[in-house]
């Protein structure tokens, strides 16, 4: 069931073959023939007025042969996780009492992949497609700022609202607070306190311009360079004053939780250490199962290859 569904087999060499020869003979998967617009689902009924995907990634233990001559971020440059992509799409169609976005219950569907970002991207528009993001009135990326995220938003879905995870730009306004801090001196908590002010109407000019006031040079330079990067970059997907008078999340909370409830509570407990093929295989069915679409994979027909 496992290796049909996923495309991934964890189980023998001789299984595997077998699993292989399934799959051909059943030809393409659904996301395979949704962006192939062979297949084309109808929108879902009623049509939600917002659609959103949140886009992440988080690395996953690996056994030494799956991460062998790849560089990482340990002290002897050695990889020791390879980097899942998850995407979590949901609906919202209500604010709270206090103006909020709330998620609609049971709108969430997920999808994970340790291929990479071009092969990912194929099947977040195939999800996208399946949920109706050509229908909706507003759809809406939500990311951390990594660059592969938003060139996957910008090929396969150009007509959807970019926004950076607010708390994501927050983190990196502190750090630059700290890149600073020996200018600042005994007003940086001050200084920080009025960008976060700017940071919330979205004023990314102004967070720049007042961090550039100070005259350095060198490395501390290219340091504040790299740090505002970030913003200058993201300026557009940053306007949260505008977002949110607009009744959208700022915030990509759904898929952060999913990185740890649907693939860290399973795939990164102690002393765990995944093949790629077989810690694939149960983040497909991990996402399945917070999809609501469990009964999909244990009642479809021909779901289980055969023993030898």
């Amino acid at each position: 069931m496992v290796s049909c569904y996923t495309g991934a087999c964890p189980a023998a060499p001789g299984a595997r073959r077998r699993g292989q020869r399934h799959r051909e003979r059943r030809g393409p998967g659904p996301a395979a023939l949704i962006t192939a617009r062979k297949l084309v689902p109808l929108p879902p009924s009623p049509l939600p007025d917002k659609l959103y995907a949140a886009i992440d990634g988080t690395g996953v233990p690996m056994t030494a042969r799956e991460t062998a001559g790849r560089p990482g971020k340990g002290e002897d440059g050695r990889a020791r996780t390879r980097e899942v992509k998850l995407a979590v799409f949901f609906t919202q169609d209500k604010l709270d009492k206090d103006g909020y976005p709330v998620r609609d219950p049971g709108s969430s569907s997920y999808l994970a992949t340790f291929e990479p970002a071009r092969v990912f991207a194929d099947l977040v528009e195939a999800e996208g497609i399946r949920r109706g993001a050509a229908h909706v009135r507003q759809l809406t990326i939500l990311g951390d700022g990594a660059a592969w995220i938003w060139n996957i938003a910008t090929a396969k879905f150009p007509q959807a609202t970019q926004i950076v995870d607010l708390f994501h730009a927050r983190e990196h306004l502190h750090d630059l607070a700290r890149h600073l801090e020996f200018m600042l001196g005994d007003h940086k908590q001050e200084w920080l306190t009025a960008r976060l002010e700017d940071l919330d109407y979205g004023d990314i000019d102004g967070i720049c311009a007042a961090a550039r006031l100070y005259p350095l040079t060198g490395v501390k330079k290219d340091e504040l360079d790299t740090a505002l990067g970030y913003f200058e970059n993201n300026a557009p997907r940053m306007r949260y004053n505008w977002f949110r008078s607009r009744g959208l999340f700022v915030g990509s909370g759904a898929v952060e939780s999913g990185c740890k409830a649907v693939i860290g509570q399973r795939l990164k407990l102690s002393g765990m250490h995944w093949t790629v093929a077989g810690a694939g295989a149960i983040a497909a069915l991990r996402c399945r199962e917070a999809s609501s679409q469990w009964e999909t994979v244990c009642h479809a027909p021909h779901n289980q290859t055969n023993v030898a």
